[in-house]
């Protein structure tokens, strides 16, 4: 014959409350010390979905762990390009390594729609006088077209050589900014040499950049 014991608590015998009932079917008073052996299922512990791929977080929720640098993208040339002597001159890649939110095109990095913040930059830039003497160079990145303050070599992460006398250099370049949604970047390099033109050699130039996690 079946029966019903109703209580609203239970002690131990040293009165200590072990389970306490609100009478709606909520039971609270046991400490996870007393918890000496067996499991709780992982999906009690916390609201939202519990997987390998999430972890509970200290407000007793589930997040997505870890986080991706994306978008990112690599870019790369593999022609040569003249160049104007001593005047800033758009430097073009054509060639894809990866581009995980398809945000390179035209020689130039976009920040997508739902991607503002802070990303990282890095572009290497080799140079060559093309027979003649490479007096100067700089290497930089543009911001939507903005051309980079020269002068205290700030804001736009400006590198400057001064090679009098060489026939060639690589030089990299690095940055972090902070961007906004369709804000766009660009490299941009300029030579000085003493007579002829110069040029990009056809590798050894790339472009690459990604998103900070977090930021």
């Amino acid at each position: 014959m079946a029966s019903t014991i109703q209580v609203d608590t239970i002690k131990d015998i040293g009165g200590n409350t072990m389970l306490s009932s609100n009478g709606s079917g909520t039971i609270t008073g046991l400490p996870a010390s007393a918890v000496s052996s067996g499991t709780i299922a992982t999906a009690r512990l916390g609201s939202g979905t519990a997987s390998s791929s999430t972890f509970l977080r200290g407000d007793q929720t589930y997040a997505a762990a870890g986080g991706e640098n994306t978008p990112a993208f690599l870019v790369y040339k593999t022609a040569n390009q003249e160049l104007s002597d001593n005047a800033f001159t758009k430097v073009t890649f054509d060639t894809e390594d990866f581009d995980t939110d398809a945000a390179f095109a035209s020689d130039k990095f976009t920040v997508p729609s739902g991607k503002a913040g802070k990303y990282r930059f890095d572009t290497q830039l080799y140079f060559i006088a093309n027979s003649n003497t490479l007096d100067l160079f700089y290497g930089t990145f543009y911001i939507n077209g903005g051309t980079p303050n020269i002068v205290n070599r700030t804001g736009n992460s400006v590198i400057m050589w001064n090679n009098t006398g060489g026939g060639e250099q690589c030089w990299r370049v690095t940055s972090t900014f902070n961007l906004n949604v369709s804000d766009y970047v660009e490299v941009y390099g300029k030579l000085n040499v003493n007579s002829g033109t110069p040029r990009l050699y056809s590798y050894g130039n790339w472009f690459s950049g990604f998103k900070l996690i977090g930021a």
